[in-house]
């Protein structure tokens, strides 16, 4: 829209002397407008030099850092923190006694170095914040699930209460206190909080926003970006999904700030991140063969980004705002036309948005690029992750949280009633959302109820199948173990661990000549399947064939030379194929 002659002379007049909120608000105009007129009318380096002492002089966190005192805010708002704190803990409190599932069991139950602090230093980065706190949970609280799974929770209202801070500080604090509580209860972040293998996602984002916090402090104070740049590489060392994430950095400049004179601040973080992201490139193939090796399944070729990204970015949003279909495998990636159109579509409207919003809103496009943005490591073309996981949208949700708060507080300015329907609506969503969360806790007690629970939302996922082949066994209904491993091969003909489990279950039901076939064509489709060779081995050694009970068990002990079980196993049947000579 064109300002009048008025508008114009207006702001001539009053440029130097009242700050931009001011002079829009005057005019009943965007700041936006202002500042597009004043780029148009000035030459480029008046308006870069004017807009840097606009951000220095104007910016709330820059001008904060100097006086801001950590004590002061929370005494301040003691009573906003409690709710948040009330809601984390209401949301999460069933979630306490649950156990170790999926990755948990390996990763926790039966690692027996955990608690070695040689665990710390084993990561791809030779140091792993998860092993850390993990190590410190296992030494505090021993082996049991409550002693990780609480420090979870504890990342997670740490990452609240972040929220919190920044938006009271960047905008205001309705905002930052809608946001937070939308927050804390998402039953989408339940992956990252319930489940302690998901953890790491909640580790990651709380040193992010940590490091963006100190981040805008240090326009004030030099000093604070160095704390910024520590807690940066802190967020990496937790994950490698941070990566992108010094491009956070860049759009807050070219958002509020100045790119242009502020680079200088940002290329640390890129530094860093290049850096890291040249070590893990050089592990793409090792990564890309580790999942082939996992799911039995090869990976010729790239993803299409033309499918993907559509895929990825309409299926998230969907389930941000609609969270029915929370599982731990989103296995239903087939979609017909329409249903792909619909997704491109979503992608377009969303790319349309953050168009419109650079022109009209820069705080509505900082929080729009914010989601895609902390989504990138999951959207490249390599098959090295899932296409949709709900944990790789734990900080990425924080996005499309902060325009939905910035809705209800603009809805709540207009009039009374607009208000009471404001709160009342924010009310019942953060109460429902609340217990989509608590139910969602439920299907992560255990192993049962999570394969049970997935398989009802992701029923073509052949890993899927496979562990629920494991619960049926574990509840005694063979029959139906047999009918689930069944499937599993039905869908990956060549899924060796279906067939291991599969001859394991004919094997305890006494129908011998189906499992060895079954063991047969595991270890056909992977050599290496050495549990394979060992249940061979206790078959034979049932039967009184002990040649082929040795041959087998050495068999095994080649390919797990350090197992100590195995050695004892081949001792027995060594000592008894020498009495039997």
């Amino acid at each position: 829209m064109s300002l009048s002659g008025h508008q114009k002379n207006y702001i001539k007049r009053n440029i130097r002397n009242y700050p931009i909120s001011k002079i829009a608000a005057d005019l009943r105009l965007p700041e936006n407008e202002v500042l597009d007129y004043l780029k148009k009318k000035w030459s480029r380096e008046k308006y870069d030099g004017f807009a840097r002492r606009r951000f220095e002089q104007e910016s709330v966190p820059g001008n904060a850092g100097a006086s801001f005192s950590f004590w002061n805010f929370f005494s301040e708002n003691r009573l906003a923190l409690a709710l948040l704190a009330i809601l984390v803990m209401a949301s999460y409190a069933n979630s306490f006694s649950n156990g170790f599932v999926s990755d948990d069991v390996m990763g926790f139950a039966r690692n027996e170095n955990l608690g070695k602090i040689s665990q710390v230093f084993s990561g791809p980065l030779h140091f792993s914040v998860a092993a850390f706190f993990q190590f410190i949970a296992f030494h505090l609280g021993g082996l049991h699930p409550f002693s990780f799974r609480i420090i979870n929770i504890f990342s997670h209202f740490g990452t609240v209460v972040l929220i919190f801070l920044l938006l009271s500080l960047s905008m205001n604090k309705r905002v930052a206190l809608i946001a937070a509580s939308l927050f804390a209860v998402h039953p989408i972040l339940t992956e990252s909080v319930s489940w302690i293998s998901g953890g790491l996602y909640s580790f990651y984002a709380f040193f992010f926003l940590l490091s963006f916090l100190f981040y805008l402090f240090s326009e004030s104070d030099r000093k604070y970006l160095y704390y910024s740049i520590a807690f940066f590489v802190l967020s990496l060392l937790s994950s490698e999904k941070a990566l992108p994430l010094f491009l956070i950095f860049a759009l807050y400049e070219l958002a509020f700030g100045s790119l242009k004179y502020n680079w200088r601040k940002i290329a640390p973080f890129f530094s860093i991140s290049l850096l890291l992201l040249i070590m893990y490139a050089l592990k793409i193939v090792y990564r890309v063969s580790a999942v082939e090796a996992q799911t039995y399944q090869s990976s010729p070729g790239l993803y299409n980004p033309l499918v993907q990204i559509p895929v990825a970015l309409g299926s998230y949003l969907k389930l941000i705002f609609w969270p029915a279909k929370l599982t731990l495998y989103q296995t239903e990636m087939a979609f017909t036309q329409i249903q792909y159109i619909a997704l491109l579509a979503i992608t377009l409207l969303f790319a349309g948005a953050l168009i419109w919003s650079w022109r009209k809103n820069k705080t509505v496009f900082f929080w729009l690029a914010f989601f895609p943005i902390t989504l990138l490591p999951t959207l490249t073309p390599f098959k090295i992750s899932w296409v949709v996981a709900e944990r790789y949208v734990y900080l990425g949700t924080l996005g499309i949280i902060v325009i939905v708060a910035m809705f209800f507080d603009s809805m709540v300015k207009l009039n009374e009633n607009a208000k009471m329907a404001g709160y009342f609506f924010l009310i019942l969503i953060v109460s429902l959302l609340s217990v989509r969360t608590i139910v969602r806790n439920r299907d992560w007690k255990s192993e049962d109820t999570l394969w049970l629970a997935t398989a009802k939302v992701a029923p073509s996922g052949q890993q899927i199948h496979n562990n629920l082949g494991d619960v049926y066994m574990r509840q005694g209904n063979p029959e139906k173990a047999i009918e689930e491993f069944k499937k599993a091969i039905e869908i990956n003909p060549d899924y060796a661990d279906a067939y291991h489990n599969l001859a394991h279950t004919y094997s305890q039901i006494g129908q011998v000549e189906e499992a060895m076939k079954n063991y047969q064509r595991a270890l056909e489709i992977n050599p290496s399947l050495w549990q394979s060779y060992q249940n061979m081995a206790e078959v034979y050694f049932n039967a009184g064939q002990l040649d082929l009970a040795l041959e087998n068990m050495k068999k095994a002990i080649e390919i797990n030379p350090t197992d100590e079980n195995l050695k004892k196993n081949l001792q027995v049947i060594e000592e008894n194929f020498k009495k039997n000579r």
